[in-house]
């Protein structure tokens, strides 16, 4: 299953489900021009993917996007607007992935996690990130 995550008729984040599977083929799940691609693919024994080199060019990253695989545990992810208002959550449990675009967020460990992550560098904390008051526990809607 694949869920977009909206507020406002923006897209904060996809989550692909550990259950989501296509019969065959290359489906991504983002529009060309969002700053991070994100698909799945499922091919045959002894497909071929040809060879390919990514050609070197300058591009503008406004926002950093970030990818979680999510390989062990429960996750919640808390959204929030630019503004740094909380909108609502969401929880991911092993084996989901979710690709977080735009917005703000924050997360709480729900049982013991292990998830890899994946965001476009370099990556420079300091000038990279803004860190600020997570919502209050009582506040909390799952979506």
């Amino acid at each position: 299953m694949l869920e977009q995550i909206k507020y406002k008729n923006k897209i904060y984040a996809l989550i692909v489900r550990k259950d989501f599977r296509k019969k065959k083929g290359v489906s991504f799940f983002t529009p060309n021009n969002f700053n991070l691609q994100f698909g799945y693919m499922k091919h045959q024994k002894n497909y071929f993917i040809k060879p390919h080199l990514h050609k070197k060019r300058l591009s503008k990253i406004f926002y950093t996007s970030e990818v979680i695989h999510l390989l062990k545990g429960k996750l919640r992810i808390d959204f929030y607007n630019d503004k740094k208002n909380y909108l609502f959550s969401k929880i991911i449990k092993a084996n989901d992935i979710i690709t977080l675009i735009q917005g703000s967020h924050g997360f709480k460990t729900i049982e013991p996690v292990e998830m890899l992550e994946v965001k476009q560098g370099p990556f420079h904390e300091n000038r990279d990130k803004i860190k600020f008051k997570k919502v209050d526990e009582k506040r909390i809607k799952i979506i």
